[in-house]
């Protein structure tokens, strides 16, 4: 296991912990509300957000049975309903990867095949293939 692996636990579970105790409705609200070492709860989802789109990284949360935590199952679900919208999607870095792995994090067959390294190479070829143009 090499140390970015290594660090990947504490950052998602205090991630998910920080986020999952407020519920600000709106992007005032999220930018302006400090939350964790200076950082806001806007800026904790979006960093968290545009790391779902690491196939490895979701292999990850699924090897440490995360993917089966109804809780977090949830905070998915909200996620996904949150930077589908197109004033919070603009924020998003790679918003087609962002986007489409929220979207297949809300289908429970999608949250075990993701453990297979199978489906990790295949997702990783699809995201190469998407970034050619082909």
């Amino acid at each position: 296991m090499d140390h970015h692996t290594a660090e990947q636990p504490q950052s998602t579970t205090s991630a998910f912990n920080i986020i999952s105790q407020n519920d600000p409705t709106t992007a005032k609200d999220l930018k302006d509300t400090p939350l964790h070492a200076g950082h806001t709860r806007f800026e904790i989802e979006l960093e968290f957000a545009q790391s779902l789109s690491n196939p490895h990284y979701l292999n990850y949360l699924a090897s440490q049975k995360l993917l089966d935590d109804p809780r977090f199952v949830a905070y998915l679900s909200y996620l996904h309903s949150y930077w589908r919208r197109p004033q919070y999607a603009r924020f998003l870095s790679y918003p087609g990867p962002t986007l489409k792995a929220l979207e297949l994090l809300q289908v429970e067959r999608f949250r075990k095949e993701i453990l297979s390294p199978e489906m990790v190479a295949r997702m990783v070829e699809g995201g190469m293939r998407a970034a050619v143009g082909e």
